[in-house]
């Protein structure tokens, strides 16, 4: 039997009785088109990165870095689903952890 656990708050999810979500987060360098110097070679940079990303699909992901590419995968109960989609950054628990005055 396969045992779940919520990533959020660590309680044990009963397959059978609990409602289990799964977040995926896929994480990439970015490459913006328009910062490429136009007398550069003719090569298709998006292309180089749709080749990187289905090397990665086919397990050839030992040759590229968590900086270049990163899946995550988690598991959720209801209530940690709920925090996580009203502050999926948390950037309010950024602000809050410092608790600057109002002066």
């Amino acid at each position: 039997m396969i045992r779940y656990v919520c990533d959020g708050c660590k309680r044990e999810l009963d397959p059978e009785e609990d409602l289990r979500y799964v977040v995926k987060i896929e994480v990439y360098a970015a490459f913006d088109p328009q910062r490429v110097a136009e007398d550069e070679d003719d090569r298709d940079h998006l292309q180089e990165i749709q080749d990187i990303l289905e090397r990665l699909e086919d397990g050839q992901s030992d040759q590229i870095g968590e900086d270049v590419y990163q899946q995550l995968r988690y598991d959720l109960c209801p209530e940690c689903r709920k925090r996580f989609a009203k502050n999926p950054l948390g950037r309010e628990a950024a602000v809050k952890a410092f608790d600057f005055s109002e002066n």
